[in-house]
């Protein structure tokens, strides 16, 4: 029975996660995740949170960076347990529920749909230095070049990666080396908590999506070399690194010029004033395209991996998870989210109109792979027991309510400016994954196989 299923696979062309390349190390994943992380955010968002706090800002990034790892430590306690070779996909429909891991893969596909977003805004900082293309024939050659690399290998995509996330550090670095000596002396006394203690709080709420992304290094578990071990480690070791990194480059761009002129204002802004022109250069390149380079070759990389093993397992056609035989990359995967991102380039689609219909999705994963810790006793006993993250029944079920405290706070404050129409949008995406999970899965078309193992 098991050799006509497997030979019935291999006919639809479909591949196993099994067959990807176990080469990624402890500092791959860290390139991955600080690379998700430090994206455009950083560099649009520290202005808003001015705005809103002041000179407190950096008490936001640190309260955000707390927020983030509320809500990630549930799932540090799941992949230490076990290696997830479909990250969060395995995870949601292992120990939630077959018909959960379908409804995930919906709101996964949707949630990246900034991917054209990322190219785009890549193109805006580069046309000051190439202004004799356009700017969406710049977007499409960054994605083209990214989605090449990713093709190759994800060894050659950590590789790239790591170069670049390491030329981002420096620049940041170098941006808070030159105005550390230019902070205003009056720096607690004029714009510190402008908004009070509510302002600092809606700063914090806005800072963790500057914050967060470290998780998404699980969905690379099934290339890791040590995954139980490794990315537990770089969850919570890269979100707090890089809190700090953001601690610093904030108290700059919030601490030089007056608080008037950096309000809502992008960190190139005062960048621009402190740098001397060829390192003001340098930040623009290092640092604002390659936050955007770093956050678009990570996100190439592991969004498919969910996708391959939902693909394995029936959700959608089995040929899509084809494997490559020499590179061992999902290329068909590959092909479409570089299609997610392509068309709208092409056709000028505002993405920025759409992001707004989906950005609750996050949300609602978080919830769904915080409750999966609650079954990791009754689901995986013995990996459970043998797990270094291993918690009793009282204090799971605390880490959990904390993590979905979290995130119904994130909910209520990304909701709480919606329109009609964009709430009842979200509600309509929402349904449209959970009648697709359910009409998929009555259909018999899915049949999940076991997806995690020890390590």
């Amino acid at each position: 029975m098991k050799e006509d299923l497997a030979r019935e696979v291999v006919n639809e062309g479909a591949s196993s996660t099994k067959d990807l390349k176990r080469v990624l190390g402890f500092w791959d994943l860290m390139g991955t995740a600080v690379g998700q992380i430090i994206g455009a955010g950083i560099m649009s968002l520290t202005g808003a949170a001015i705005a809103m706090t002041g000179r407190s800002v950096p008490i936001s990034f640190i309260l955000a960076a707390v927020f983030v790892l509320i809500f990630s430590i549930p799932q540090v306690l799941i992949y230490a347990t076990a290696r997830f070779r479909g990250g969060q996909y395995s995870v949601i429909s292992t120990l939630v529920g077959e018909k959960w891991g379908g409804f995930f893969v919906i709101m996964h596909i949707l949630t990246n749909l900034s991917i054209a977003m990322y190219a785009l805004s890549f193109a805006d900082y580069a046309l000051a230095f190439l202004p004799m293309f356009s700017r969406k024939l710049i977007a499409l050659g960054i994605l083209t070049l990214i989605y090449v690399l990713n093709i190759f290998g994800v060894d050659k995509m950590a590789k790239i990666q790591n170069f670049v996330v390491v030329t981002l550090v420096i620049a940041l670095g170098v941006f808070v080396a030159f105005g550390i000596t230019q902070i205003d002396s009056n720096y607690l006394s004029e714009g510190f908590m402008s908004d009070g203690f509510v302002g600092l709080l809606q700063a914090a709420a806005l800072l963790t999506f500057a914050t967060g992304g470290a998780t998404v290094a699980a969905n690379l578990a099934g290339e890791a070399k040590n995954p139980t071990k490794d990315v537990p480690m770089v969850i919570l070791v890269s979100t707090i690194a890089v809190a700090v990194l953001y601690g610093f480059v904030s108290l700059i761009a919030a601490g030089v010029l007056p608080i008037s002129q950096v309000a809502n204002q992008p960190l190139t802004w005062v960048a621009e004033e402190i740098l001397p022109n060829f390192l003001y250069v340098f930040f623009v390149v290092g640092g604002a395209m390659f936050a955007l380079v770093s956050t678009l070759n990570a996100q190439l990389a592991w969004a498919t991996k969910p996708i391959l093993q939902a693909c394995i397992d029936g959700w959608f056609p089995k040929k899509l998870g084809y494997i490559h035989p020499k590179y061992k990359t999902p290329v068909i995967l590959l092909t479409g989210f570089y299609l997610v991102g392509l068309i709208p380039i092409l056709f000028e689609i505002n993405i920025g109109a759409i992001g707004g219909y989906v950005v609750i999705m996050s949300q609602f994963i978080n919830i769904l792979m915080t409750i999966s810790v609650l079954k990791l006793p009754e689901k995986m006993p013995k990996l459970w027991e043998k797990s270094r993250f291993k918690v009793s029944k009282s204090l799971a079920y605390f880490i959990v309510a904390g993590s979905i405290a979290v995130c119904v706070l994130q909910i209520y404050l990304l909701a709480s400016d919606w329109t009609l129409i964009v709430t009842a949008g979200n509600i309509a995406l929402l349904l449209i994954s959970g009648i697709y999970s359910f009409m998929r899965h009555n259909s018999g078309k899915v049949d999940v196989e076991v997806s995690y193992e020890s390590v």
